[in-house]
């Protein structure tokens, strides 16, 4: 059975480009890179930045044993590292997963334990950690919990996966509270469920989003409203065909209720889209997007599903071209896009993508965040600073 890499955690499961109209070609701000600390410089290891609040990065990287840590870039560039109490410290363990900052500082993710069984954590700006699980993980019954990002204002959007290992989804409040929820067509054997979206995938508001995997393994759009109520919806175009992972994913929602997401059509071609408030679908392929099977806008066939959307509309995540390379891009409200690439990304590609760049979210003022894969297969972070202002 064909099945896409479920848009959650990605360890455990897991033709030119067009200036904006308002900025020059040549004015486009220099992308800067960098790389933690300790990061190893093996194949696949390296620094992952995931997430941007103002001008402070969040992510984690993999040291040269295959050990995750966290890691803190301020706005000057100094990085503070960090591990999360009670992770294991053998490979692929650890600071795993680095999914959400508030504009105060705390910090939200997932940690594997020495046993290999991951935790939902919270940090705090200075430094206290707060574990949190599922019901159930005690007894047996859950075999994980993850943090996938977190409100302006502390809720936490998570996940856990039952001892059936269907996905759930998660919400910790500020005062501990934590309520599961699933959408009623979410599947309940192996790799169906709920799979709330990474990064951007909860607002201010606490309205959140994701995708379900129903009993067919075809994927779905959701919308939950704060109060629990959900709204089900699916891309016209999107394929159907069972037990393919064809289907509809949402990946992120603003303050405006706009949603982000990407279609899988039935030659496995991906697509983007934006979701109004009103519930209209605005379908759009990015300039260079490959046509072929697992290529296209936000292909994620093989990897976790990303995808940021900010407070202006604008729209960042990657695309893949036809030589199976990944590229950045910028979509703006009005359609616009911008392409790029990051300097040092490798460009030898691999069956649904292989080198290149990944941009991960955008802030409110443009400025993007990711990681890129260099021609060693070393991963590296960028910041991409936002576009001048036309009015400057």
């Amino acid at each position: 059975m064909k099945r896409i890499v479920v848009p959650m955690l990605c360890v455990c499961f897991c033709i030119a480009s067009t200036a904006w109209p308002q900025a020059p070609a040549d004015s486009h701000p220099k992308i800067i890179t960098f790389d933690a600390p300790g990061a190893g410089n093996g194949p696949g290891q390296g620094t992952f930045a995931y997430v941007i609040q103002g001008e402070w990065i969040a992510g984690n990287y993999i040291d040269a044993q295959g050990v995750y840590h966290g890691f803190v870039r301020a706005p000057d560039g100094t990085i503070s590292k960090f591990d999360v109490p009670g992770q294991g410290t053998g490979a692929g363990q650890g600071t795993g997963e680095v999914k959400g900052i508030t504009p105060y500082g705390e910090i939200v993710g997932t940690m594997w334990d020495s046993n290999n069984v991951f935790h939902g954590f919270l940090r705090s700006p200075f430094g206290k950690y707060t574990i949190f699980d599922a019901p159930g993980t005690q007894n047996g019954t859950v075999l994980g919990t993850g943090g996938l990002g977190v409100n302006p204002v502390g809720v936490i959007l998570g996940t856990y996966v039952d001892i059936n290992n269907a996905s759930h989804g998660l919400l910790r409040f500020p005062d501990g509270t934590l309520a599961s929820f699933d959408p009623a067509d979410a599947g309940t054997g192996a790799y169906q469920g709920t799979y709330p979206a990474n990064l951007s995938g909860i607002n201010f508001l606490g309205a959140s989003v994701g995708s379900s995997s129903d009993a067919n393994y075809v994927w779905h759009g959701y919308l939950r409203a704060p109060d629990g109520t959900f709204t089900i919806f699916d891309d016209s175009n999107a394929g159907v065909g069972a037990d393919t992972g064809q289907g509809t994913l949402s990946l992120g929602i603003n303050s405006a209720g706009e949603i982000s997401g990407v279609y899988i059509d039935e030659n496995y071609v991906f697509h983007g889209y934006v979701r109004t408030p009103h519930g209209t679908m605005i379908e759009y392929d990015v300039p260079g997007a490959g046509t072929d099977t697992f290529q296209g806008t936000g292909a994620c066939w093989f990897i976790a599903c990303w995808g940021g959307i900010n407070a202006a509309g604008a729209i960042t995540g990657f695309y893949v071209d036809n030589n199976n390379v990944y590229h950045g891009f910028i979509r703006s409200r009005d359609g616009n896009f911008t392409t790029f690439d990051a300097p040092g990304a490798g460009t030898i590609g691999s069956l649904g993508g292989g080198q290149g760049t990944q941009p991960m979210t955008i802030n409110d003022e443009g400025a993007v965040t990711g990681f890129y894969t260099d021609a060693n297969n070393v991963v590296h972070g960028f910041l991409r600073p936002a576009e001048p202002r036309s009015d400057q």
